[in-house]
């Protein structure tokens, strides 16, 4: 790596973080797409709290417990709303045997997933919930067993209306589903909902590791998008859609709601007393006097696993959120998981992943040091041209341009493998942070979790000596003494960046070093036999 190729690293290292938090906390924020919500039935709640004033109950009733082998729900019989998750499978803390809550509702923290029906003949407004009736207060999946279904009653007025909480073996998404039998006299209408209601909190994290906690969203004209608690609070969502979806995303984690796909919907948010909400309305169900109907939504809970939530719904699986970098990130971490399944270790997926690139690029290195040399060999030359044209730099620039030409030299060629590989480095960057599957993930020693920082900032260590190593390497030296400091302390700047990266992407960066180290040598030794290089 030459001088300048340090340098444009250096800037676009510095760039690169510059922008992924001006991004997250400073860009701008999105305006909400006005639509008819007037269309609404009045009896719906469409204040400017939303649906959240008029359905946001406090618990009130009595707590169940849905458990299969991947999760354990909590549920309150008063309006049927899921107040807590437990993932079975991850841990809160790294070698903790707590295991992760996701969804919960104590003093300190407000994060549940409500849901009901309101609208003419609703059960769930701001005069209450329904109150439903449940034989049992624990209902867990049996061995052998790949389904559970739990019914909540609710009976009013002639009507029965069964809340079925379905969940299914090694699944995160449960459905909710309402079963409504009309056996009064007359016709009813009701309007289902489902809304995530947060604590309003900012994000959270670094500069170098920044973490997102917010809403998201998909509809028929927007794939995936972003809206946060602050976006919330300057405009509320109003969105009518084909099929669609509401999150709330936090680190590796999310929490979905999943209308009825071939139905037309109006997603929304609000803010009110602290509290953010993001959720849909689905359309006005009539059901005829003697009639019955059914109405289906999923409520995925748990980490964002990229291979499920795809089969869930539509673009849900682009809540794993990898940023302009997806088309690199995406293929990036099939070929990690590929490797990981051989070799059974994060650590050593990820330095196989480094041979692969490193060799992948070896041309555009190999070209990048055949450049060096030359421009070394030009150096006489040039040296004559600045005397002999002094502070004519028009003419200077003419006559160099010109040299490279007949030497056939590209004086940018030294920044073409860092260009390149730079998308590479972002990519595996958000891929650390939001691939669940790397949280956790041990390497060895040390090294018990590659998704956080070296706890001794032993790799950031290695990695700034070998990035030292690589700069005393380079056959090119710098004659200005302002621009030797600079480079002097370049490495020391990286290497103070780096402590607070997750320990796999600098084991990445460290392997990488090495592997420049060794083809550099290579290529020399080539370069020495055809004559195109002499050390220093």
């Amino acid at each position: 790596m030459n001088n300048r190729s340090l340098l444009a690293l250096a800037l676009l290292f510095i760039s690169f973080l510059v922008y992924q938090q001006w991004e997250i906390d400073k860009a701008p924020k999105p305006v909400a797409q006005q639509t008819a919500v007037s269309a609404v039935s009045n009896d719906t709640p469409t204040s400017s709290t939303g649906s959240a004033s008029m359905v946001d109950g406090t618990t009130q009733g009595r707590i169940i417990t849905l458990t299969n082998d991947v999760f354990s729900l909590k549920v309150d019989t008063l309006g049927g709303d899921v107040v807590a998750s437990s993932l079975l499978d991850y841990a809160a803390q790294l070698n903790s045997q707590q295991r992760l809550v996701l969804l919960e509702n104590n003093a300190n923290k407000v994060y549940v997933a409500q849901s009901g029906l309101v609208g003419k003949n609703g059960i769930d407004s701001a005069a209450g919930r329904a109150a439903y009736q449940v034989d049992g207060d624990n209902f867990a999946l049996a061995d052998g067993q790949n389904e559970l279904r739990v019914p909540l009653i609710f009976s009013q007025n002639g009507v029965t209306y069964r809340k079925v909480f379905v969940l299914k073996r090694g699944e995160y998404a449960v459905e909710v589903n309402y079963e409504i039998q009309n056996n009064s006299d007359t016709a009813i209408e009701v309007q289902p909902y489902g809304q995530l209601k947060h604590t309003l909190v900012e994000n959270s994290g670094s500069m170098a590791m920044p973490t997102y906690t917010g809403g998201a969203y998909s509809s028929s004209e927007t794939n995936y998008k972003k809206y946060s608690f602050e976006d919330m609070g300057k405009n509320n969502l109003a969105i009518n859609t084909k099929a669609g979806w509401v999150a709330v995303l936090q680190h590796y984690f999310v929490s979905a709601w999943i209308p009825n796909q071939d139905a037309d919907n109006q997603l929304y948010t609000s803010t009110n007393n602290g509290m953010g909400f993001i959720g849909y309305r689905g359309p006005i169900l009539t059901v005829p006097a003697g009639a019955s109907d059914t109405i289906k939504s999923q409520l995925w809970t748990g980490p964002k696993l990229q291979n499920k939530m795809g089969d869930v719904a539509n673009h849900l699986d682009l809540t794993v959120d990898y940023g302009w970098a997806w088309f690199i990130a995406k293929p990036l971490f099939k070929l990690l998981t590929f490797i990981q399944s051989i070799v059974v270790n994060w650590g050593v997926a990820i330095m196989c992943v480094t041979i692969i690139v490193k060799g992948i690029l070896y041309p555009l290195t190999k070209a990048q040091y055949t450049s060096m040399a030359k421009m070394r060999m030009l150096q006489p030359k040039m040296q004559e041209m600045r005397e002999r044209f002094g502070d004519d730099r028009q003419r200077m620039s003419q006559e160099m341009m010109k040299l490279y030409k007949e030497e056939k030299v590209n004086p940018m060629g030294g920044c073409l493998p860092i260009l390149v590989q730079m998308p590479i480095f972002i990519a595996l960057y958000w891929t650390f942070m939001e691939a669940v599957e790397l949280r956790h993930a041990p390497f060895f020693g040390w090294i018990q979790d590659l998704s956080a920082q070296d706890p001794y900032y032993i790799l950031p260590l290695l990695m700034g000596a070998s990035m030292f190593l690589l700069q005393k390497m380079s056959p090119t030296p710098v004659a200005d003494p302002m621009q030797q400091k600079v480079m002097t302390f370049m490495p020391v700047i990286f290497t103070v960046f780096f402590l607070w990266f997750p320990s796999g992407l600098v084991l990445y960066w460290l392997v990488s070093n090495l592997i420049t180290i060794i083809q550099q040598q290579l290529i020399y030794r080539g370069l020495e036999k055809k004559g195109l290089h002499s050390r220093k």
